[in-house]
């Protein structure tokens, strides 16, 4: 059950407020076919420039036939009207509110007629050739069931952040410890990030990133999309358990590469913090052991209180703007710890 209209709902007569342009189902495929493989979602929120990139990019180095569903939350950013002008053939829905990363991904997707469905972050770059590598991986793979690959930043550094570890009662405990930040490339004290593997070798992955996500549309429809209870952040986490539960074993490989601006949406840095521990709490109460989840919500409080301290003494000992700065957007997040300790729903 959803609270908000989806605009591919309502009459044709309605639409032009909602949808900027869709495209004649027979633009879609890139070899001129009109059934796409594979069906690729983009959910844009003030990143106009920054998408009009990522679309560019898929453009260029995908032949795979494929169809681009791309979702505008409410941008102010005049994202929709660019993306409109720059990309008149692609289906661009324009939504008047913002419903969120996991909601707007699943009235999205709800439109896909392509045997796979590819979530692609707006501010990401496809890379040679990537989206073709990574359904090759896929066919070769099948049984992982969800697939992923390698993220970069703009300067060809690793950015680690396109697959995780589950999180555990140890996981969480190193976190709030400080061991998994003093100690990086440890796969004991920092298992969440799998601690120094250059994501180089393909392997089994407890969750892939929803930067960069393949999943057959069939499974997809039969895990309900994302849980709409995630906001933000944790949507992934919980569709890879639950896919997992089903006997899917995620995989990534390094063969098919983006980039990725990490953060491009959310820049506040307290409220991205917030809003990643709420999430953190609610996987914690949904998917750690019964008899752990007290001990698990506890350990996470534990993380920004430790940090309010460290970033305290080092801002006294210092004087450093940037030690005051980090205090100052952790003593924020503490301050709203009622709501994040309360989780999503």
């Amino acid at each position: 059950m959803r609270d908000h209209p989806d605009p591919f709902d309502v009459p044709v007569r309605d639409r032009s407020a909602r949808i900027a342009r869709r495209a004649d189902p027979a633009t879609f495929a890139s070899d001129g076919s009109q059934e796409p493989i594979v069906s690729i979602v983009v959910v844009s929120y003030n990143t106009r420039e920054m998408t009009l990139d990522c679309l560019r990019s898929v453009a260029a180095e995908t032949r795979t036939p494929h169809e681009v569903l791309v979702w505008d939350n409410a941008s102010t950013d005049g994202s929709a009207k660019a993306i409109a002008q720059a990309f008149p053939d692609l289906a661009l829905t324009a939504c008047p509110e913002n419903l969120g990363f996991a909601k707007a991904n699943n009235h999205a997707a709800r439109a896909a007629r392509g045997r796979y469905i590819l979530l692609l972050n707006p501010d990401t770059v496809v890379l040679d050739r990537a989206i073709d590598r990574l359904l090759d991986f896929a066919r070769t793979r099948p049984e992982a069931g969800i697939w992923g690959g390698r993220t970069v930043f703009a300067d060809g550094s690793l950015n680690a952040a396109s697959c995780w570890g589950r999180m555990s009662l140890w996981s969480v405990a190193c976190q709030a410890l400080g061991l998994s930040h003093a100690l990086p490339r440890s796969a004991l004290f920092n298992p969440e990030s799998y601690g120094g593997w250059q994501r180089d070798d393909e392997r089994a992955v407890d969750v892939v990133s929803g930067c960069f996500f393949l999943i057959e549309a069939e499974t997809w429809r039969a895990l309900g999309g994302f849980d709409e209870t995630f906001t933000m952040y944790g949507e992934e986490y919980d569709l890879c358990m639950r896919a997992r539960a089903t006997g899917a074993a995620p995989r990534i490989t390094p063969e098919a590469r983006i980039v990725h601006h990490v953060g491009a949406s959310s820049k506040a840095r307290a409220q991205k913090l917030a809003m990643l521990l709420r999430a953190k709490t609610t996987l914690i109460r949904r998917h750690f052991p019964r008899g752990q989840r007290r001990a698990g919500v506890l350990a996470l409080t534990c993380w920004p209180l430790s940090r309010v301290a460290v970033s305290l003494c080092l801002a006294r000992l210092t004087s450093s703007p940037r030690w005051r700065e980090r205090h100052a957007a952790w003593s924020d997040v503490w301050r709203q710890r009622a709501t994040w300790r309360a989780g999503y729903g």
